[in-house]
């Protein structure tokens, strides 16, 4: 839990910190009528928490995965870096990285700077399904070929946010997750926090950094006042007012409310921006307002979960006399295996013998084995776990335990057969999580296990059907992968080659979930 010392201050309501509860309320029930899952939801103002809430089984004390929100706080570390001396904004990629300049004078590669890298106008064209597996992401970005001369174009490529991270990571002989430690971190409060890494070692940079909800609000409150977190300046002074200008105004591509260091701004005033992440995890600073609202969803459609956002706020924000206050729903929980009837004697069979399922070879080819994992919480990954093996299971009264391996790892994690989850910590691709399980024979013979890792956005479902001693394992996802795809698939055709048939690339990505999921084929031994 979050240290009292270090806790944002709660008051007593919403309207006693500005906020109009029904406005909060007008916001929650558009959510739930508009599909939009929220997994959190903090409104601060003045300094106050005005409102809270986490839809079960989230919660306050578990981090919950940033993706994008990750690069504004890998610009963060690079305002500190810029302050120190290690670096300026025209520092050069390749100065930093000598070994890797070629032999043949390449003027692009000499004009791509930090500053072009983190307002993404560095130009390299790095496809979408760039190998994650590989040890040198810094060489494979120089190498890639150049769509525009630096500074002249804007497009979105993650790996600029990866090269800064490298560049922190050289320049400081740290780790940028011990470099903000001190800096950023502890000043913070912060004691819940990892960051996934390369194979060398380095910070992802782009995505996968972890925070609790109130803790990437802290970070906001310290950019809402200039740096100033507890009376106490943190972040370097006018880092805020440079980072979160409009640096891109005037290049080809760039957004219609321009771009910041890894920051957007927001149109509905100047002084309004946001740390924005994929399937809308948000921190959004209200500067006019004195305010910081956060939320962490599962909604791959942003716009959807913004135009929810945006039809309450800053509509909420008043100062004077307070409106009418309204009682706020509750999010509703995400729905979990219920009560089925028990399965004994087959339970007494499976209890003392190791599943081991075949191999998935297209799977592990492509560099997607089974994992427990969802898919959304590995498919940008370095290291993506798997593939699942020995499988075992143990029945108690109201519970079961299930162990399996992953690659050189191993888990154990309880599952609720009440209808109940079960939480348990688990390790994956050499990252923590905290499990929260179920499982219910769906029929006689078909054992169905959710796992839900609660700094992910998604449940794993493995569905197990058992014959003799034969089994069938039937893995997918919650929100199903195919929804997934479809939702990615417009990103997917810009990603395209243009040498490659869109519509043959189209089909093929669309269906590429049935592979994903295939059904595997397995013995009780």
């Amino acid at each position: 839990m979050t240290d009292k010392t270090y806790a944002v201050p709660r008051a007593a309501s919403p309207e006693e910190a500005g906020v109009s509860s029904a406005a909060i309320a007008g916001f929650v029930r558009d959510c739930e009528e508009s599909g939009v899952e929220n997994h959190s939801f903090m409104v601060i103002r003045h300094g106050k928490v005005a409102y809270e809430a986490w839809r079960a089984p989230y919660s306050a004390d578990v981090p919950h995965t940033m993706y994008s929100v990750s690069k504004s706080i890998l610009a963060t570390a690079a305002g500190f870096a810029i302050s120190e001396g290690l670096m300026t904004p025209e520092t050069k990629l390749i100065d930093v990285f000598p070994e890797y300049r070629p032999e043949e004078s390449d003027e692009a590669l000499e004009a791509i700077t930090l500053h072009t890298l983190m307002t993404m106008t560095a130009g390299k064209n790095v496809s979408l399904f760039a190998d994650k597996t590989s040890k040198h992401w810094v060489r494979d970005f120089i190498e890639t070929n150049q769509s525009y001369f630096p500074g002249k174009g804007w497009s979105y490529i993650s790996e600029n946010t990866y090269c800064v991270a490298a560049m922190i990571s050289k320049l400081s002989g740290m780790s940028v997750t011990e470099y903000l430690r001190t800096r950023l971190y502890e000043p913070l409060g912060i004691t819940s926090y990892q960051w996934e890494r390369d194979p060398s070692g380095v910070e992802t940079g782009g995505w996968g950094l972890f925070l609790k909800t109130e803790d990437l609000a802290k970070i906001g409150m310290c950019y809402l006042n200039g740096g100033v977190f507890n009376g106490k300046q943190v972040l370097p002074k006018g880092w805020v007012e440079l980072a979160v200008s409009n640096l891109t105004e005037g290049i080809q591509n760039s957004p219609e409310d321009g771009y910041g260091y890894f920051i957007w701004p927001c149109s509905c005033d100047d002084s309004t921006y946001r740390f924005d992440g994929m399937f809308s995890q948000f921190a959004i600073i209200f500067e006019k307002y004195d305010a910081v609202v956060v939320m962490t969803d599962n909604e791959i459609n942003e716009s959807k979960t913004l135009s929810c956002f945006w039809r309450h706020f800053p509509e909420a924000f008043f100062d004077g006399e307070a409106p009418e206050s309204e009682e706020i729903p509750e999010f509703t929980p995400i729905e979990q295996l219920g009560q089925f009837e028990r399965q004994p004697e087959l339970e007494a069979r499976i209890e003392k013998k190791t599943i081991r399922l075949s191999s998935n070879y297209i799977n592990e080819l492509l560099g997607y084995p089974l994992s427990v994992l969802p898919f959304p919480a590995r498919y940008m990954s370095a290291d993506k776990a798997g593939p699942v093996g020995n499988i075992r299971f143990r029945f108690y009264e109201d519970e079961c335990t299930m162990y399996w391996t992953e690659g050189n790892e191993s888990n154990i994690i309880h599952l609720g057969l009440d209808g109940k989850p079960r939480r348990s910590k688990i390790t994956l691709g050499k990252l923590k999580y905290t499990a929260s399980s179920t499982a219910a024979w769906v029929d006689k013979n078909t054992f169905e296990v959710r796992i839900h890792p609660l700094e992910t956005i998604s449940q794993t479902v493995l569905r197990f059907s058992f014959k003799g001693n034969s089994v069938k394992m039937k893995p997918s996802s919650l929100p199903s992968l195919s929804t997934l795809c479809e939702s990615l698939e417009p990103t997917i055709q810009n990603a395209v080659p243009d040498f490659l048939p869109s519509a043959m690339v189209k089909l093929a990505f669309l269906n590429s979930y049935k592979l994903v999921d295939a059904t595997l084929r397995g013995r009780l031994k």
